[in-house]
């Protein structure tokens, strides 16, 4: 039977005597430490070569040893180590101990992803890292580290969608980001979408200066390339040039403009003091049992407020088709399709992850905040919207065989 080993079986007695402090045994730990992961490091290399150190059978062999090389990493029990990495002539030779690029334990790294994605600043991140692993690591290291989120960001915006989505939402956050020199307002726009089985996700964003109908038709292009075949319905700010865009790409789709955003907009032309009368009466139209009674509504509100906001009333005037065509569909479903709430929600939380950057260094910085952002945000959609069950069968009754579960 197998006897556990005590400390006599591993040193010698009398072996901890010598060290006469902390610091001198932590001194020869580190070095204990160093010649462990070399001789391992020498071990992969044999290995990797198929034949020992001055072994007769290296010869001719092709390959051979070449010295090493100095690395210096950053470990999480004994800090910061200077290796000698074995190297062979072929440069074919790649470290499974101690991966080629790697300068600070994975546990660290992802730690340093962890709080950049949760808003800290890399000066912040520095802070952290030094009170908790005492290691002292730099802003260009945290960039660095964080920098291969920028590929997981593209392999996202790249993977595969599903081939319907039975509501889009589309909507846009705007942030300070440095061009040129200059600190200049960015959009970053944002799609959600509404998938079979009642569960949201983003399908993407992109970060642009403005909207123009070419924007939103690469960005639709883009969806359908990676394979969305039919958008049912699509809620939306009154996004400049969507609505030509769509037709384009999804010529069934049925676009809403969020009236959330028409009443905000209508307000802005409205004076202090009339605000809550003008609200009170725009209530009716949006309220109405159908399409019909909300024209009927409109007429009395435009007869009332015509010689004072003409502004506000037109936008109602010109946007009415996109505006009501949520009048069409069963009150369960109209909940979730005359407002862009879903996306504003999430706008809200980028918020909160990146409200301590006053402005980005650049697109890549804001592209890296914004998508550890959305990954954070998705952890919590695990649930089906409220009632999907029932607005289930109304998209079922009503879209036919467009739907597809």
């Amino acid at each position: 039977m197998q006897t556990k080993n005590t400390k006599e079986d591993l040193f010698p007695k009398g072996f901890f005597k010598q060290f006469k402090s902390k610091e001198n045994f932590q001194t020869y730990f580190n070095s204990l430490f160093k010649q462990g992961i070399e001789e391992m490091l020498r071990a992969e290399l044999e290995e990797e070569l198929g034949y020992s150190k001055h072994s007769k059978q290296g010869y001719n062999s092709g390959n051979s040893r070449n010295g090493s090389f100095p690395k210096t990493i950053n470990t999480e029990n004994v800090g910061e180590v200077v290796l000698n990495i074995p190297r062979d002539r072929n440069a074919e030779f790649e470290p499974r101990i101690i991966p080629k690029g790697e300068t600070i334990s994975g546990k660290i790294e992802d730690a340093i992803i962890g709080m950049y994605s949760r808003g800290m600043t890399a000066s912040d991140v520095c802070n952290q890292v030094q009170d908790i692993y005492g290691l002292d690591i730099s802003e260009t290291t945290v960039s660095n580290i964080t920098e291969r989120i920028i590929e997981s960001a593209k392999q996202w915006q790249q993977r595969a969608l599903d081939p319907v989505y039975f509501a889009v939402w589309m909507d846009g956050i705007v942030l300070k980001i440095r061009e040129d020199g200059k600190v200049v307002n960015k959009c970053v726009y944002i799609v959600i979408g509404l998938k079979a089985d009642g569960i949201k996700e983003v399908l993407g964003f992109w970060i642009e200066k403005t909207e123009s109908a070419s924007f939103w038709m690469s960005v639709l292009t883009d969806l359908k390339a990676r394979g969305v075949e039919d958008i049912l319905i699509a809620c939306t700010d009154n996004l400049k040039g969507f609505t030509e865009a769509i037709k384009g790409v999804f010529p069934q789709t049925v676009t809403q403009l969020c009236i959330v955003h028409q009443i905000r907009n209508s307000c802005k032309f409205v004076v202090w003091k009339d605000r809550k009368e003008f609200c009170k009466d725009l209530k009716k139209i949006y309220t109405a049992i159908n399409k019909k009674a909300a024209f009927d509504e409109l007429q009395a509100f435009t007869k009332k407020w015509q010689h004072k906001y003409k502004y506000a009333i037109a936008s109602w005037e010109q946007n009415w088709e996109n505006l009501t065509n949520y009048f069409e569909y069963p009150l369960e479903l109209r909940k979730i399709i005359y407002t862009t709430n879903t996306i504003e929600n999430l706008n809200r939380g980028i918020r909160k992850y990146t409200k301590t950057k006053t402005q980005f260094t650049n697109e890549n910085a804001a592209t890296k905040s914004v998508f550890l952002s959305i990954q954070n945000i998705e952890k919590s959609w695990t649930s089906v919207i409220q009632n999907w069950g029932i607005i289930l069968h109304q998209f079922l009754t009503i879209f036919q065989n467009r739907c597809k579960i």
